[in-house]
């Protein structure tokens, strides 16, 4: 992450996976989906299972500017991995999901990614 002072954006994400298909979603993400998020260029902080809620999954992800959240969005699903490995395999396991982006200065990022990396 980069030490300007700009804040970077923080992007929440929670889905809700359909019945009974979690814990295949959690392996897809923390096999492919996510290097793959990152390989794209995605400072992806944490995701898993939610706590509270049996189908329920979070993705946090942090970028530079609302152009990058977009533009390396965009990037991954029109990979050649994600077309053939993915794009039939994790939509259709999803029910719905919310993304919420919030600014958080990058000092308080870099600390909160560096906890979850702790676990």
């Amino acid at each position: 992450m980069s030490s300007a002072g700009a804040p970077w954006l923080l992007e929440i994400r929670l889905f809700t996976v359909k019945p009974g298909l979690r814990p295949e979603f959690h392996r897809i993400s923390e096999e492919g989906t996510v290097p793959l998020m990152r390989e794209c260029g995605i400072t992806v902080l944490a995701g898993g299972p939610s706590l509270n809620d049996e189908d329920g999954y979070y993705l946090l992800r942090a970028f530079r500017s609302e152009q990058e959240r977009v533009e390396l969005s965009q990037s991954v699903y029109a990979t050649d991995v994600w077309l053939q490995k993915y794009e039939d395999v994790v939509p259709p396991m999803i029910a719905g999901y919310q993304t919420s982006v919030v600014p958080v200065p990058g000092p308080a990022l870099r600390e909160f990614a560096r906890s979850f990396a702790l676990g």
